[in-house]
């Protein structure tokens, strides 16, 4: 019996298509890693970025609901200072205006120059 060589093999060993395809493993893993902590840094700074978009608007509606307050404070003193106070019919309801322009001032509805104003339309009247 005549024993024949075997033949060359033409192809890489098992061992190194082994050690091959952990190689293309890893690196694909790796790459897959990679992309995958990309990705979540982008949706955290999407979510960041909506965040301080938000907290904007809401600044943006406060703002403008404390303005609309102050037109309206400013609209409530502008009538109360504009309003004539009414004519006195005795020494009494003399008093009692006098002390409610006292009031208004100290509440800071009428500066001093209109408290003025007012007093001395009483004391005429």
């Amino acid at each position: 019996m005549i024993r024949r060589r075997p033949a060359a093999r033409s192809g890489p060993s098992l061992v190194g298509t082994m050690a091959r395809t952990a190689v293309i493993a890893g690196t694909a893993t790796a790459v897959s890693g990679n992309v995958a902590a990309r990705g979540a840094l982008r949706a955290q700074a999407q979510q960041q970025q909506a965040a301080a978009q938000q907290a904007a608007i809401n600044t943006q509606a406060d703002v403008e609901q404390m303005r609309q307050q102050i037109d309206s404070l400013q609209a409530q003193q502008t009538q109360t200072a504009a309003a004539p106070p009414a004519a006195p019919a005795g020494g009494a309801d003399l008093i009692a205006q006098l002390q409610q322009l006292g009031e208004l001032r100290s509440a800071g509805i009428l500066n001093d120059a209109e408290f003025e104003a007012a007093k001395a339309r009483i004391l005429a009247g």
